[in-house]
């Protein structure tokens, strides 16, 4: 299973937010056991340091970002996806970019907190508490 995770589920997890941190955690563990793939979008990575680091020491979020990257794939923001961002019905540009991140990537399933801005998705669309509760379904 190969999920996308939008830009807020990987700040939810990184910068241990609550009440969202949790359910981030514990796919982030399915990830690091190999029982599932977590891809993100190069521009997460530039979001979550920029959010971070006015929080945080600058090393340190480096150092987060750093053992995330183990447990997860890059997927390159590529001019195919900008067109098809900047060409879609998508209201929000950053969710475009995500979403067409998401379906180059080949993911099943697109993790967000903001399901509302994927009303037209062709991929399921999830918050980490609701793949969770899937998840759970599928392996019992």
């Amino acid at each position: 299973m190969r999920l996308f995770w939008d830009t807020n589920i990987m700040l939810d997890l990184l910068g241990e937010r609550p009440p969202f941190y949790e359910s981030a955690a514990k796919i982030a563990s399915l990830a690091d056991e190999r029982k599932l793939l977590i891809t993100i979008s190069a521009l997460s990575y530039a979001n979550v340091n920029y959010v971070l680091s006015k929080y945080e020491s600058v090393e340190k979020v480096k150092d987060k970002l750093r053992k995330f990257k183990i447990i997860s794939k890059i997927c390159a923001l590529d001019e195919e996806i900008i067109d098809k961002a900047l060409n879609s019905d998508f209201k929000d540009f950053e969710d475009a970019l995500q979403y067409f991140c998401a379906l180059k990537s080949n993911s099943d399933v697109l993790i967000t907190r903001n399901g509302v801005d994927f009303k037209t998705a062709k991929i399921p669309i999830m918050t980490a508490e609701e793949y969770l509760a899937s998840y759970c379904r599928t392996v019992l």
